[in-house]
């Protein structure tokens, strides 16, 4: 609801304000189609409409009143009016008065600096340039869109050493001429080398000007050249980066930062420059060693690092701090080149015997003299090809002529102890330490080999064989001992069966007495032992028999005490009858015997005989039958 609202009032707003100023619409409406389509009728009435990305350009044909009516000679753009090309432009918008016939109005477009551009003003009209001069010093015009001022501050002809930035300008094309260039990049690790075109002369006797502050790294060249920069190579050098650099007024060259490696110092050598106060004393007479910025050979090294120098004005010397070995062989170079051009040395001995040796030597340069160094032999190869090179090769020559081969080669170690001591003493003369001196592989002549080999062949042989019979010896003596000492175990083993048997004797007696004494003391314990178990069971059937006596005389007068009570009760005779009746029934008495023998009829003695024989009858049947019974 209320949008509805909000939109029937806007309508009612705008059909108010169409109503009221519906005139002045219509009037600027036609003015706009006039203007896109009818333009030259406009400029036939006077009108001048200048596009929003446009300027107008003016040339006045003639001028009508006034004294001032031709430009000045030498000049081609007025300031004041007068006919001609005009200073003055037209900024987008709609002009009166500009007839046809009187002014000629050109639309240019802007002048438009893209990003990683700068734009280069040549001025075609001003005051001429001063002899030697280059650049025309920067005016203020504000950034060359206002040419009326630039000509009336003296603004001079020719290339400007001012220039445009990025961006959109309204340059008066009928003055300036702006042309692009690059943006300087200076790349990492990468140093920009600058030569001026433009400035003073060089200093007579230099390759480069000096030093000049506040020109922001050649970006202002009116802040170098009024600060009385030089044209030419300049010892100030850009770092990595982008730079507004007018390429009218530098050259730029981009080389690689310097590099001094660890292990190494740089040593550097200016070729431009003060000359500075000597450093060195008056004790070294080999070249000037002066203070950082001036020329010759600065006293203090660079250590270790990436440095940005200019490598046209300046020279770095590496000089190696830590030991530095060199070889004399022809089969081994270092890594830091510096021998490669030594080679074996080749001398002769004094019995005329050419031979080769390979030599090493260690040296040592300490930074606080490596200007020396440099100050004396400009280089490292130098030092080597000028004191190394002759020094060792001719003590080495100097030796071995003092000496045959067999004894060169015998008294090496001592030969090599003289030549550090000798060496050493040379290379402090030069500010140089001498570490060590190495003798290494000795090539004496190969008929000389032979015979120093078979000699040594027929020595070896003669140690060989006295070796030999040292040890056919030492066998001999070695069997004898052997034997004797076989001699000796059997009398050692005599001995000592004498001694074990007497030892054996001995204790068999001791051991026999032992058994004596041990048989004594058991039988007298034994004997003790039976007596003590005799004493008991004594004791014991004393007790028993106590014990049982009592036991049968409390039984007996139990039984008398029962049998008289019996007696009493059953009488003495029943008594009698009773017990015998009892024992023969305990003992199975039989009363009645099994078989019975009688006589038959006869006398006594034959019924007597006939019993007996039956009697023995039955035994013998008894006897015979047992066996079946079992």
């Amino acid at each position: 609801m209320k949008t509805q609202l909000l939109s029937i009032v806007s309508e009612i707003s705008i059909q108010s304000i169409f109503e009221e100023y519906k005139g002045w619409i219509i009037l600027v409406a036609s003015i706009l189609v006039l203007c896109l389509f009818f333009r030259p009728i406009l400029q036939l009435m006077g009108v001048v409409i200048v596009p929003e990305d446009r300027i107008g350009l003016v040339t006045k044909k003639f001028v009508l009143f006034g004294a001032d009516k031709e430009i000045p000679a030498g000049r081609i753009v007025a300031t004041k009016g007068e006919a001609g090309f005009q200073a003055q432009t037209l900024a987008p918008g709609i002009y009166f008065w500009k007839w046809i016939w009187q002014f000629e109005i050109t639309l240019q477009p802007f002048v438009v600096i893209p990003d990683g551009a700068i734009g280069l003003v040549m001025a075609k009209d001003g005051k001429e340039l001063s002899q030697g001069s280059v650049l025309a010093s920067k005016v203020q015009s504000d950034m060359f869109q206002n040419a009326e001022s630039f000509l009336v501050n003296g603004g001079q002809k020719g290339r400007q050493a001012a220039y445009l930035t990025p961006g959109t300008y309204r340059v008066n094309s009928f003055i300036f001429d702006v042309s692009l260039a690059k943006v300087t990049q200076i790349r990492e690790n990468m140093v920009g080398i600058v030569t001026t075109l433009d400035g003073a002369p060089l200093p007579e006797g230099q390759i480069a000007g000096k030093m000049i502050e506040g020109h922001k790294n050649f970006q202002d060249a009116d802040a170098f050249l009024a600060n009385g920069g030089s044209r030419g190579l300049q010892p100030h050098v850009i770092l990595a980066g982008s730079y507004f650099l007018n390429t009218w007024f530098v050259h730029v060259e981009e080389m690689p930062m310097t590099d001094v490696p660890i292990g190494y110092v740089g040593v550097v050598v200016s070729y431009s420059g003060e000359d500075g106060e000597d450093l060195s004393g008056v004790d070294f007479r080999h070249g000037n060693i002066v203070r950082k910025g001036c020329k010759g050979v600065w006293a203090e090294p660079l250590g270790p690092g990436k440095y940005p120098l200019n490598n046209y004005i300046l020279n770095v010397e590496f000089v190696p701090t830590t030991n530095l070995v060199l070889n004399w062989a022809n089969a081994r170079t270092e890594a830091h080149q510096l021998d490669k051009h030594l080679s074996t040395i080749t001398v002769r001995s004094k019995d005329g015997f050419p031979f080769n040796l390979d030599v090493s030597q260690i040296i040592h340069i300490p930074m606080t003299e490596a200007s020396k160094v440099i100050a004396r032999f400009g280089n490292m190869n130098n030092l080597v090809s000028q004191v190394l090179e002759p020094t060792i090769g001719n003590y080495f020559r100097n030796s071995a002529q003092d000496s045959d081969v067999i004894a060169f080669l015998s008294t090496r170690k001592e030969r090599q102890q003289s030549a550090r001591e000798h060496i050493n003493t040379v290379l402090e003369q030069y500010d140089v330490n001498g570490v060590d001196t190495l003798i290494g592989d000795i090539a004496p002549p190969e008929s000389l080999m032979k015979t120093l080999t078979d000699r040594k062949i027929a020595e070896e042989q003669k140690i060989t064989y006295d070796t030999q019979r040292m040890a056919q010896e030492t066998r001999q003596n070695l069997e004898k001992q052997t034997a004797i000492a076989d001699m000796q175990r059997q009398i050692v083993e005599a001995d000592q069966g004498v001694q074990i048997a007497e030892r054996v004797a001995d204790s068999t007696v001791k051991k026999a007495e032992g058994d004596a004494a041990s048989v004594k003391l058991n039988a007298a314990a034994e004997a003790q032992r039976t007596k003590l178990i005799a004493d008991a069971e004594a004791q014991r059937i004393t007790l028993t028999g106590n014990a049982e006596a009592e036991k049968i005389l409390a039984i007996g007068k139990a039984n008398a005490e029962a049998y008289e009570l019996q007696v009493k009760a059953m009488g003495e005779d029943n008594f009698t009858r009773t017990k015998i009746a009892e024992t023969l029934g305990r003992e199975k008495v039989k009363l009645i015997p099994d078989i019975l023998i009688t006589g038959g009829g006869g006398s006594d003695n034959n019924g007597a005989l006939s019993g007996l024989l039956g009697l023995r009858l039955m035994e013998e049947l008894g006897g015979k039958k047992g066996p079946e019974k079992s």
